[in-house]
Protein backbone atom coordinates (compact mmCIF):
# COMPACT_ATOMS: atom_id res chain seq x y z
CA UNK A 1 0.00 0.00 0.00
CA UNK A 2 1.46 3.58 -0.89
CA UNK A 3 1.44 6.86 0.99
CA UNK A 4 -1.31 9.17 -0.46
CA UNK A 5 0.44 11.82 -2.79
CA UNK A 6 0.53 15.62 -1.80
CA UNK A 7 0.37 16.41 -5.47
CA UNK A 8 -2.60 14.48 -5.62
CA UNK A 9 -3.82 16.16 -2.73
CA UNK A 10 -3.16 19.38 -4.08
CA UNK A 11 -5.28 19.01 -7.49
CA UNK A 12 -8.16 17.95 -5.32
CA UNK A 13 -8.24 21.12 -3.55
CA UNK A 14 -7.91 22.76 -6.49
CA UNK A 15 -11.06 21.50 -8.37
CA UNK A 16 -13.22 21.74 -5.11
CA UNK A 17 -12.19 25.53 -5.08
CA UNK A 18 -10.89 25.00 -1.22
CA UNK A 19 -7.94 25.20 0.56
CA UNK A 20 -6.32 22.37 1.99
CA UNK A 21 -7.28 23.50 5.64
CA UNK A 22 -10.80 23.35 4.29
CA UNK A 23 -11.23 27.07 4.07
CA UNK A 24 -12.99 28.80 1.29
CA UNK A 25 -10.48 30.79 -1.30
CA UNK A 26 -13.29 32.93 -2.12
CA UNK A 27 -16.96 34.00 -1.33
CA UNK A 28 -19.62 32.86 -4.32
CA UNK A 29 -21.78 35.15 -6.70
CA UNK A 30 -24.47 36.69 -4.93
CA UNK A 31 -27.59 35.60 -6.79
CA UNK A 32 -30.35 37.26 -5.57
CA UNK A 33 -32.42 38.91 -8.15
CA UNK A 34 -32.35 42.38 -9.36
CA UNK A 35 -34.16 44.27 -12.04
CA UNK A 36 -31.55 46.51 -12.39
CA UNK A 37 -27.75 46.73 -11.71
CA UNK A 38 -25.83 49.88 -10.98
CA UNK A 39 -22.08 48.90 -11.45
CA UNK A 40 -19.54 51.73 -10.65
CA UNK A 41 -15.57 51.45 -11.43
CA UNK A 42 -14.53 52.71 -8.50
CA UNK A 43 -16.01 56.08 -8.80
CA UNK A 44 -18.52 57.23 -6.08
CA UNK A 45 -22.07 56.29 -7.28
CA UNK A 46 -24.16 60.19 -7.78
CA UNK A 47 -27.71 59.68 -6.10
CA UNK A 48 -29.08 60.53 -9.75
CA UNK A 49 -27.71 56.81 -10.73
CA UNK A 50 -30.14 55.53 -7.73
CA UNK A 51 -32.91 57.54 -8.72
CA UNK A 52 -32.67 56.63 -12.31
CA UNK A 53 -32.66 52.75 -11.30
CA UNK A 54 -35.53 53.13 -9.04
CA UNK A 55 -37.23 54.12 -11.66
CA UNK A 56 -36.43 51.45 -14.53
CA UNK A 57 -37.06 49.27 -11.35
CA UNK A 58 -40.59 49.11 -11.42
CA UNK A 59 -40.58 48.71 -7.74
CA UNK A 60 -38.18 45.59 -7.53
CA UNK A 61 -34.78 44.61 -5.96
CA UNK A 62 -32.16 47.39 -7.39
CA UNK A 63 -28.57 45.46 -7.04
CA UNK A 64 -25.11 47.39 -6.98
CA UNK A 65 -21.90 46.57 -7.62
CA UNK A 66 -18.58 48.13 -7.37
CA UNK A 67 -14.67 47.37 -8.27
CA UNK A 68 -11.61 47.64 -6.95
CA UNK A 69 -9.08 47.25 -9.39
CA UNK A 70 -6.20 44.87 -9.60
CA UNK A 71 -3.39 46.23 -11.17
CA UNK A 72 -1.03 44.29 -13.02
CA UNK A 73 -1.18 41.09 -15.09
CA UNK A 74 -2.09 37.65 -14.27
CA UNK A 75 1.37 36.21 -16.39
CA UNK A 76 3.42 38.12 -13.90
CA UNK A 77 4.89 37.31 -9.78
CA UNK A 78 2.32 38.18 -7.53
CA UNK A 79 3.07 41.39 -6.15
CA UNK A 80 0.71 42.65 -2.74
CA UNK A 81 1.19 45.92 -4.09
CA UNK A 82 -1.38 45.40 -7.19
CA UNK A 83 -3.88 44.88 -4.82
CA UNK A 84 -6.45 47.17 -3.66
CA UNK A 85 -5.57 48.18 0.22
CA UNK A 86 -7.77 47.93 2.87
CA UNK A 87 -8.42 51.44 2.50
CA UNK A 88 -9.20 51.26 -0.55
CA UNK A 89 -11.78 48.12 -0.22
CA UNK A 90 -13.01 50.12 2.98
CA UNK A 91 -13.92 52.86 0.70
CA UNK A 92 -15.60 50.92 -1.92
CA UNK A 93 -18.26 49.59 0.94
CA UNK A 94 -19.01 52.57 2.18
CA UNK A 95 -20.09 53.77 -1.25
CA UNK A 96 -22.23 50.28 -1.86
CA UNK A 97 -23.47 51.07 1.87
CA UNK A 98 -24.64 54.80 0.99
CA UNK A 99 -26.34 53.62 -2.34
CA UNK A 100 -27.98 50.51 -0.81
CA UNK A 101 -29.04 52.80 1.71
CA UNK A 102 -30.72 55.76 -0.27
CA UNK A 103 -32.40 52.28 -2.32
CA UNK A 104 -33.83 51.39 0.83
CA UNK A 105 -35.34 54.35 1.63
CA UNK A 106 -37.69 54.35 -1.49
CA UNK A 107 -38.57 51.48 -0.44
CA UNK A 108 -37.11 48.94 -2.87
CA UNK A 109 -34.67 45.94 -1.69
CA UNK A 110 -31.40 46.55 -2.31
CA UNK A 111 -28.55 44.55 -2.73
CA UNK A 112 -24.48 45.78 -2.27
CA UNK A 113 -21.38 43.55 -3.72
CA UNK A 114 -17.79 44.82 -3.81
CA UNK A 115 -15.42 42.73 -6.19
CA UNK A 116 -11.64 42.96 -6.61
CA UNK A 117 -10.93 42.51 -10.33
CA UNK A 118 -8.34 42.21 -13.51
CA UNK A 119 -11.22 42.51 -15.77
CA UNK A 120 -14.02 44.71 -14.88
CA UNK A 121 -16.36 44.20 -18.03
CA UNK A 122 -16.18 40.29 -16.89
CA UNK A 123 -17.38 41.28 -13.34
CA UNK A 124 -19.94 43.16 -14.09
CA UNK A 125 -21.25 40.38 -16.76
CA UNK A 126 -21.42 37.99 -14.39
CA UNK A 127 -22.73 39.98 -11.64
CA UNK A 128 -25.75 40.80 -14.30
CA UNK A 129 -26.09 37.00 -15.45
CA UNK A 130 -26.11 35.85 -11.64
CA UNK A 131 -28.77 38.11 -10.44
CA UNK A 132 -30.85 38.05 -13.96
CA UNK A 133 -30.94 42.08 -14.44
CA UNK A 134 -32.78 43.79 -17.35
CA UNK A 135 -30.67 47.29 -16.72
CA UNK A 136 -27.66 47.43 -16.02
CA UNK A 137 -26.00 51.39 -15.41
CA UNK A 138 -22.90 51.64 -15.64
CA UNK A 139 -21.05 54.64 -13.21
CA UNK A 140 -17.84 55.36 -14.94
CA UNK A 141 -15.75 58.95 -15.49
CA UNK A 142 -15.97 60.69 -18.88
CA UNK A 143 -12.34 60.08 -20.26
CA UNK A 144 -10.39 61.58 -23.41
CA UNK A 145 -10.80 59.47 -26.84
CA UNK A 146 -7.24 58.35 -26.48
CA UNK A 147 -8.07 56.89 -23.02
CA UNK A 148 -10.76 55.17 -24.66
CA UNK A 149 -8.57 53.72 -27.30
CA UNK A 150 -6.25 52.28 -24.97
CA UNK A 151 -8.57 51.33 -21.91
CA UNK A 152 -11.58 50.73 -24.14
CA UNK A 153 -15.28 51.85 -23.14
CA UNK A 154 -16.76 50.14 -19.88
CA UNK A 155 -20.47 50.45 -21.03
CA UNK A 156 -19.80 49.46 -24.75
CA UNK A 157 -18.16 46.38 -23.90
CA UNK A 158 -20.70 45.30 -21.07
CA UNK A 159 -23.14 46.08 -23.63
CA UNK A 160 -21.30 43.66 -25.65
CA UNK A 161 -21.05 41.25 -24.01
CA UNK A 162 -24.73 41.21 -22.71
CA UNK A 163 -25.90 41.03 -25.63
CA UNK A 164 -29.42 42.61 -26.72
CA UNK A 165 -31.43 40.98 -23.92
CA UNK A 166 -29.59 43.41 -21.25
CA UNK A 167 -29.98 47.30 -21.92
CA UNK A 168 -26.70 48.62 -20.95
CA UNK A 169 -26.40 52.72 -20.18
CA UNK A 170 -23.59 54.98 -18.94
CA UNK A 171 -23.71 57.68 -16.68
CA UNK A 172 -20.65 59.74 -15.45
CA UNK A 173 -20.08 60.46 -12.00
Amino acid sequence: MSAPSIVAGRKESLRTGRLRIGKKKWDDQPTQSASVLIASSGEPIPPSAVRWALALSGGDAVAVISLARIYGSSFGLPNPGLMPTKRELQDQRSQVDKAVRLIEQKGNEGWGQVAATRRPVKTIVAAARARGVRHVIVVSPETARWRQFVEGNLAKDVSRRLGSEVRVESMAP
